[in-house]
């Protein structure tokens, strides 16, 4: 079987979670099986705890989950947010995610969990999915769409798989309706793009589409929280880094891209929370 061929937006952002370095910062540092911003109550609380809450707060904002549901995640990580939701509501999930490192360790994590009956892992685009239409009852995704060059194909396609009556639940890190766009320079540099979506963007890309918005529980404020509380983790474990082989190049220049992100998130500059949309039943 050949392999997929991916735009050359998608090829960067590939390359860049296959090495050595982003997996072991993000599995070792981030918070392991879910890299995400979390939700947190204290400024000194463990990334794990915070960003696990993120997901039982997107479970409750999910709408109904059983094991006759079908769970799509879009830009999966690890897979931790549908090891959750397999093993509490039974449900059937596909993880689809471009970096075949995160998936392999998505794979021999779902096997010790004894979930692997539960959760495909699929490697893929998803700006271009490889399903068909209504075939999911639930979209799911965290933090992933900055990373695509085409989010209104990102949105177009996540609608098409998704059920008529289903839902489609996600976060992702955005520049505030009102930002100045000049600001955020040091950013788009960081995730190699000239934009990030906004909460104008979604709400019109998606109304557009048909879909209906059922809420935006909005956290912009734990934007900034989270990013200096990665950095301080990044600081604090720098040479158990090291000892693991990531770079001192990635390490300094991580230090300073989450630095970006929390002078943005403190200036009002970026935005963050959590969107439900609903598809309308035929």
């Amino acid at each position: 079987m050949s392999s997929p061929q991916y735009s050359e937006v998608v090829e960067t952002a590939r390359a860049y979670y296959n090495s050595t370095d982003a997996d072991n910062f993000y599995f070792h540092i981030w918070g392991g099986e879910d890299i995400h911003i979390g939700l947190y109550e204290s400024d000194d609380e463990p990334i794990a705890n915070a960003s696990r809450r993120t997901v039982h707060r997107m479970a409750e904002l999910a709408g109904k989950i059983d094991p006759a549901s079908r769970v799509l995640d879009l830009g999966a990580g690890y897979g931790g947010s549908m090891r959750y939701l397999a093993e509490h509501f039974g449900c059937q999930c596909v993880a689809l995610n471009l970096s075949e490192v995160e998936n392999e360790r998505n794979r021999h994590m779902n096997i010790e969990a004894g979930l692997d009956r539960n959760i495909e892992v699929v490697d893929g685009d998803f700006t271009a999915l490889d399903f068909g239409e209504d075939a999911f009852d639930l979209v799911w995704s965290q933090d992933a769409f900055l990373h695509s060059g085409d989010r209104a194909k990102v949105c177009a396609e996540a609608v098409r798989v998704l059920k008529p009556g289903g839902r489609l639940v996600f976060t992702d890190p955005m520049q505030a309706d009102d930002a100045p766009t000049d600001q955020l320079q040091p950013i788009y540099d960081r995730i190699h793009l000239d934009s990030l979506g906004s909460p104008a963007f979604y709400r019109e890309t998606l109304g557009e589409l048909g879909m209906k918005e059922i809420e935006f529980d909005d956290h912009s404020h734990q934007l900034p929280r989270h990013y200096a509380r990665v950095r301080q983790a990044l600081i604090e474990n720098a040479d158990e880094l090291r000892d693991r082989g990531v770079s001192e190049d990635y390490i300094e220049r991580m230090q300073a891209g989450l630095q970006h992100w929390v002078d943005g998130g403190h200036k009002s500059f970026l935005a963050w929370g959590i969107f439900v949309f609903e598809k309308p039943a035929t």
